[in-house]
């Protein structure tokens, strides 16, 4: 490829080159970037594996790489110089502005062609829906504040439970030109809004087992335990949906585990705090003095014993920390091979993270000397990390 010439369509659009020295480029930067997206469906690759497919078939070789100029080779569509700029070409629908009942229309075709899970996820929060409206009518018609107060706490667990569900149902659509990676880290985000409400729930369960204690009110919750069962029986329907996710330290391999499991662990969580009432008012009606202090705060210990491996998985997907599935030192080891080649003088902004579960993305800049031919070292960087389990790797050279 002649550089050089590389440069001629900015040259001849003096409005994209003001564009590009906006961002921070300009026509004399000669910075190139190199990406690569591996398919894992064809396993680690290996320097014979790739020669061998690039001398196949008697025909030319194609080159392993492709190389563009991550600032110049710009399509002239992407920006227009009349005041009225469009992102990619595409009208203002494109661009986000899309009717509500349009959304509401593709979620309900998503749910009627959808997994078995997202079905019984529907069912599971109509059934919530239905309760909880239930317990609101009695409360408010005979005032029992108890009533309506856990009414509303399970209004706000179908509100996350359907923030599950569509979560589910959207990350089945493609990647656009807005979200390039996709939707699946909805997902993930939606179990770790999950995770964060059971951890409050049990903040606030021990808070209500320290109230119980101080003031000795535990005998006015007697009325509860009807609500009670009946909440457990319901949530105890929706352990049985996700029963192959109900273990603590389950192996998150895709995005979908980490929001089943979340699902799982919010109605569990609600059937051990139902539960945990049960026990209380069976206690009291025994005799044994502060048993709900002492059933409150083993439901609280419980449910945030439960949560928080879920809680610290997404939040470290989404913060962006290293991957947990390779190893510090394997990753280090790689720094070292790269850099102890001749033509390589430094490896600069090494960064791998997990896109979500099951899916590394990594980018590194390296230093070379002049004159050198980078195409051996790119598939050399390549094939390593490929072999280390890096799916989507983004390497720019830089020549010193």
């Amino acid at each position: 490829m002649d550089r050089s010439n590389s440069f001629n369509h900015s040259s001849e659009n003096p409005s994209l080159n003001q564009r590009n020295s906006d961002v921070g480029y300009s026509t004399n930067d000669r910075r190139l970037a190199y990406s690569r997206s591996f398919q894992q469906s064809h396993g680690p690759r290996t320097p014979a594996a790739a020669a061998a497919m690039v001398f196949s078939s008697g025909e030319a070789a194609k080159p392993f790489l492709d190389r563009t100029v991550s600032s110049i080779d710009m399509p002239p569509e992407i920006y227009f110089g009349d005041g009225n700029e469009e992102l990619f070409g595409e009208g203002k629908e494109k661009r986000g502005e899309v009717s509500v009942l349009r959304l509401v229309l593709e979620i309900f075709r998503v749910l009627r062609s959808g997994s078995r899970q997202m079905k019984r996820l529907s069912l599971l929060i109509s059934l919530n829906v239905a309760y909880s409206t239930v317990e609101l009518a009695i409360g408010l018609f005979t005032g029992r504040v108890g009533l309506v107060s856990d009414a509303f706490h399970l209004t706000f667990g179908c509100g996350l439970l359907t923030f599950s569900l569509f979560a589910m149902a959207t990350s089945r659509k493609k990647p656009d030109h807005a979200y390039s990676y996709g939707y699946k880290r909805l997902e993930v985000l939606s179990a770790f809004t999950n995770a964060l409400f059971l951890l409050f729930m049990s903040f606030s369960l021990a808070v209500e087992a320290l109230h119980a204690f101080i003031q000795d009110e535990s005998e006015h919750k007697h009325y509860l335990i009807v609500s009670a069962v009946t909440n457990l029986l319901v949530n105890l329907i929706g352990v049985w949906f996700f029963r192959n996710y109900a273990r603590v330290n389950l192996v998150y391999r895709k995005a979908e585990d980490m929001n089943y499991h979340s699902v799982c662990l919010h109605v569990l969580a609600d059937s051990i705090r139902s539960a945990g009432l049960i026990l209380a008012s069976w206690f009291l009606s025994i005799g044994v003095e502060n048993a709900e202090v002492l059933c409150l705060g083993l439901v609280s210990v419980t449910v945030f014993m439960l949560v928080m491996p879920l809680f610290k998985a997404t939040g470290g997907v989404l913060l962006q920390m290293a991957p947990p599935n390779i190893p510090s030192s394997a990753l280090n080891k790689c720094l070292r091979q790269i850099t102890s080649r001749e033509e390589v003088t430094e490896v600069l902004q090494a960064r791998f993270w997990e896109l979500v579960p099951g899916y590394t993305v990594g980018s590194l800049t390296l230093q070379v000397k002049s004159g050198t031919d980078d195409r051996p070292l790119l598939q050399f960087v390549y094939d390593l990390y490929h072999d280390l389990g890096v799916q989507d790797l983004t390497v720019q050279t830089d020549f010193s």
